[in-house]
Parts: structure tokens; sequence; C-alpha cells
């Protein structure tokens, strides 16, 4: 019950970051669920793959209820979302099997060195060129299997790849916000999908596992955030983002140094 409840509080601040910045909540997921599985006494080798998996499957609930609450406030760029799905679909599902082959500790690595990097990438705030634009169809779908891949070895949205991406483009932070919530979604139907069937019949899961998928955690995750995104999405149009990105990017440098010293 103890860790149903974490599941829970994972969930309430999974669910108004998917809200407030587009990112689906993977950042903090991945790595709470890393060291909660590790509690719980999860075989090592499978926390990672365990943490990815579930965090992607709760993402497919997150994003619904995020997408609905910034698609009352018109901020989704749907032609953005359709041309950039079929490459995100692709890169996602390769991804999860390309994480199934690699090792708990090379993940962790990979994870937290990625925090950081999006900590650096928040607390520069660099601008984009007023010349760019969204490319074209052919181009986006090779883009969005780029995010595919890494936001399936990574466990998250999308939104940490796809917002920086829409603003490069000159897209306003608002609509990069709830477009990058859209895009999540495609993310997590190919994601949880991916991990499910490469965790199929692997030995040594954890009960009430689904492949890769921990169904308590995932349960308790989608409770909570369902119920806080819209909360988030209200706070995206209210407050000022760019403020508290670099607030959050102070938590990401914690937690991805935390994640790279476990290794060790």
């Amino acid at each position: 019950m103890s860790f149903f409840v974490i599941y829970i509080i994972l969930g309430g601040v999974a669910g108004v970051l998917a809200g407030l910045l587009g990112i689906g909540g993977g950042l903090v997921i991945v790595p709470m669920l890393t060291f909660t599985f590790t509690s719980q006494g999860v075989a090592h080798e499978h926390i990672l793959h365990m943490a990815l998996g579930t965090s992607l499957a709760s993402i497919l609930f997150t994003s619904i209820s995020s997408v609905i609450a910034h698609g009352k406030r018109d901020a989704v760029l749907w032609p953005v979302v359709l041309s950039i799905t079929p490459g995100i679909l692709i890169g996602t599902f390769a991804g999860a099997w390309i994480a199934s082959m690699l090792s708990t500790n090379f993940l962790k690595g990979f994870f937290g060195v990625f925090l950081i990097y999006v900590a650096t990438q928040m607390v520069m705030g660099i601008k984009p060129k007023p010349s760019r634009n969204v490319p074209g169809k052919m181009l986006m779908g090779s883009i969005g299997s780029i995010i595919g891949v890494f936001s399936s070895l990574l466990g998250i949205g999308g939104g940490t790849l796809s917002v920086p991406f829409l603003l490069w483009c000159n897209t306003a932070i608002h609509k990069a916000i709830g477009t990058a919530a859209a895009i999540g979604f495609p993310i997590a139907v190919a994601g949880a999908l991916g991990y499910t069937i490469n965790g199929y019949g692997v030995p040594g899961l954890p009960t009430y596992s689904f492949g890769y998928i921990h169904l308590t955690a995932l349960g308790g995750i989608v409770i909570a955030s369902i119920c806080t995104a819209p909360y988030g999405a209200r706070l995206a149009h209210s407050l000022p983002v760019d403020k508290l990105k670099k607030t959050f990017a102070v938590l990401l440098y914690f937690v991805g140094a935390r994640m790279i010293w476990s290794i060790f």
C-alpha cells in the first residue's frame, strides 16, 4: 500500500508537468520508478526496462487528458501532429526493441546524461532565429523517427525534444506545449506496445507485470495524472513558463546526477 501511495504521488506530479510543460511527466516518472522498484527488490537487470515501459504506458492516459485541456484553448497544431506521427510510431517502436538489448546501467547513464542536457537547455533558454518555420512532411517524418527513438529509450512523451524543436521553428510557446502533448500519444502507443512485446515471457519480472509494464504502478500513476493534467494546462496559460522551466531544471540536475551516481 505504501508503494501504491508513492505511485499516486508520482502520477499527480507527472500530470501537472504534462499539462504545464508538455513533457508527459516521464522525466520524473522514470527516475522515481527506478528508485521505487529498487526499494521493492525488483531484479536489477529489469529495473530500468520496467520503469521505461511503465512510464510510456502512463503517458497514454496523461497525454489524452492534457490534449483535451490544451485543445479547448486551441493550442494544438493538428497538421504538425499528423505529419510527424508516422515517423514517431516507427522510431518509438524501434527504440523499445533497442532498449530491450541494453543493460540497466547503460540506460541509467544514458538517462542521467540526458536529464543534465535538458536542464542545461532550459537554463540557457536559447531563442530561435525568426526565419525558421515548421518543415514539410518528409522532413517531419524523419524528425519524428529521431524523437521516437530517443523517447522510447528514455521513457518520455517526447516533449523535451518536440517542444524545443517547435520553439526552434518559431511556434508560440503555448502552442508548442499543447502540440507536444498531442505528439506524446503516438509515442506512448508505440512505446507501450514495444515494451510489452519485448518484455513478454522474460523470466524474473515482478508480480502484476505485463511485459515490461508494471500494472500496479501504472494504475496509481494514471489515477492521479488524469486528475492533475488539466490543472497543469491551466497553469501553462497563466504562469511564466520560462521561469518555471528554469526552476524545473534544478530538479533535473539533481535527479540526473543521482541516476549517474547510482551506477557506481
